[in-house]
């Protein structure tokens, strides 16, 4: 019996090391699920001769409008076009794209584009999630061969190559080869090193009062001569680090509230290494957005707390308000979510990369080394939107030979962080894969815990181009919700979306309330009926915790040395620095 299982853990470990080097060579992607989608994809494809007819006919229509486009493009400078590209596709949006040849070349592309959208789609059988799969690949190898990506296709391109004298392609040569060495030597992209943390990003004063093997807790200093009684403590996701909510001054959250009158406390999570790999998603909860709170209640005692959580951290702070609620634990005076989601039903494409296949592939890859490496999830969110983060920088880097001017959000999305072999593993099957938190599954010290146990003011913020939270999924938090519920929708994505100061152009939001014991109404129904605004959501949120505190004068020293919460060291601290 012994030697059995010796061998079961051997041949587990054989299989686990080939799937973790595998996923090296394929972004993170189990080859597995893929193949597993093409064959029910095909399987039916094969059996539906209607839908072969179909494709059939349309490939011969698409063929021959064409062909009349070729040839009237030959003596009609501005000929009917047989497909418009999709509004947020701008390959071909410049003017010399409508010159023969490359117009015809152009209508091709589209029409073969739109003809493997009718291929992969609306084939009777195939299970929702699979024909999401092989839709999404085989956009993604389109992708590749769009002429838009290719110097004697692009039109642009050879303009400015004879414009330049080829000047553009010796500079997409240097940066082609600085990007390599940088990606073999483990540096940074170009331009991140002028953004430096702790000297002009995350440079918000404060002090670091607390720190356990997690994270430490950063209060900043107050600004105003007085302050909001009501402190606010910030749970960042741990996927990147926590200063992307304090980049520079001028688009800072953090500098935001504490120059409008608030307490503010942050949790800058620890980069996590081999020896975290057991570190699970309750460690993060107790280390993590507990212990913060007990500090914090420790620094500022008889005074509730307004606690804010992004992307996962929301996550994660929905999971220890409900906790909290079901303890009898009254410290939270309000909860915000910032992108978070907390039912998963519709958890938008990155759910194209989550299946049981998906995740034992993960879950090997993490094994190998005790943690998922950002690069590997950074890989699947690129391949999420590859014209705009992947195929659009070749072309301006490599082809125009222009790099991309450096900003500190970008800079931010390149120091990237680790995540625990087990954390990732349960964030994943139990609230990707099984859903547990909505439906009551979740538990918390071995209890489950349920979100209609929430009942303090609760303010959501979903972006309108979020493609990791989407915003409709965000939005359905109000469906177990028992309490008032403030829903912003914003514009611009994840990150863009979120940080959104006042004073930057075309921003704008939707804001509404439903108070305790009102009807739900759907998303879309709700888009439709709330007016939009002009601006940040910012000052919005703000006069919302301000309405829900009151002002005393401010305090000088940061921390609590007589309850044994000394000042460790100056802001950032010291955890956003390790790599």
């Amino acid at each position: 019996m012994k030697n059995r299982d010796f061998q079961l853990v051997s041949t587990q470990s054989l299989d686990r090391l080939v799937h973790a080097w595998t996923g090296y060579f394929t972004f993170g992607l189990s080859p597995a699920a893929l193949m597993l989608a093409y064959v029910d994809w095909q399987a039916h494809w094969a059996m539906n001769p209607g839908k072969q007819a179909e494709l059939l006919q349309n490939a011969l229509l698409k063929s021959t409008r064409l062909a009349l486009f070729a040839v009237n493009a030959l003596t009609d400078p501005k000929p009917l076009c047989c497909i418009e590209p999709l509004p947020q596709d701008q390959r071909f949006s410049g003017e010399d794209w409508n010159r023969w040849p490359f117009n015809v070349i152009q209508q091709g592309f589209l029409q073969i584009e739109q003809w493997w959208h009718y291929a992969t789609n609306r084939v009777q059988g195939v299970s929702c999630h699979h024909e999401d799969v092989v839709s999404f690949a085989a956009r993604q190898l389109l992708d590749v061969f769009a002429p838009s990506n290719f110097p004697l296709t692009n039109p642009e391109i050879i303009r400015a190559t004879i414009e330049q004298g080829g000047a553009n392609v010796w500079r997409g040569y240097q940066n082609f080869f600085d990007d390599c060495q940088r990606a073999l030597t483990g540096r940074k992209p170009a331009g991140t090193e002028m953004f430096q943390v702790g000297k002009n990003v995350a440079v918000t004063p404060g002090k670091v009062v607390y720190r356990n093997h997690l994270i430490e807790l950063i209060q900043y200093a107050p600004a105003t001569e007085n302050v909001h009684t009501e402190p606010v403590l910030i749970v960042p996701a741990w996927i990147m680090k926590y200063y992307i909510l304090d980049l520079s001054p001028d688009n800072s959250l953090v500098k935001h509230l504490v120059d409008n009158g608030h307490m503010v406390f942050m949790i800058s999570w620890r980069n996590p290494g081999p020896e975290d790999r057991d570190l699970g998603m309750e460690d993060y909860r107790t280390l993590g957005v507990m212990d913060a709170l007990d500090a914090i209640s420790a620094i500022v005692p008889e005074h509730k707390i307004h606690a804010a959580g992004y992307c996962l951290g929301g996550t994660l702070l929905a999971i220890s308000a409900a906790a909290m609620a079901r303890d009898g634990d009254e410290r939270l005076a309000s909860m915000t979510l910032f992108a978070a989601q907390t039912d998963f039903t519709d958890a938008g494409e990155i759910s194209l990369f989550i299946d049981e296949s998906q995740v034992v592939f993960l879950e090997d890859m993490m094994w190998d080394k005790g943690y998922l490496e950002n690069q590997q999830m950074s890989g699947a969110f690129q391949l999420l939107r590859t014209n705009d983060l992947f195929w659009s920088r070749i072309i301006h880097d490599y082809l125009y030979g222009d790099r991309q001017p450096m900003n500190d959000l970008m800079a931010w999305n390149a120091d990237s962080t680790r995540l625990p072999y087990r954390m990732h593993s349960e964030y994943l099957r139990k609230l990707f894969l099984d859903n547990d938190l909505v439906e009551g599954r979740f538990e918390v010290q071995g209890r489950p815990v349920a979100l209609s146990d929430i009942r303090v003011p609760a303010f959501l913020v979903g972006t309108v181009k979020d493609h990791i939270a989407p915003w409709r999924s965000v939005y359905k938090f109000q469906l177990p919700a028992d309490a008032e519920v403030t829903f912003v929708l914003a514009s611009g994505g994840h990150n863009v979306g979120i940080v959104s100061p006042p004073g930057q152009p075309e921003r704008s939001f939707q804001i509404a309330t439903r108070a305790e014991g009102d009807r739900y109404v759907d998303p879309d129904t709700w888009q439709a009926a709330t007016p939009s605004r002009e601006g940040s959501w910012w000052p919005a949120w703000e006069s919302w915790l301000s309405a829900h505190s009151a002002l005393v004068p401010a305090q000088t020293f940061l921390g609590a040395p007589n309850r044994g919460f000394p000042s460790l060291c100056d802001a950032p601290g010291v955890y956003v620095l390790e790599e």
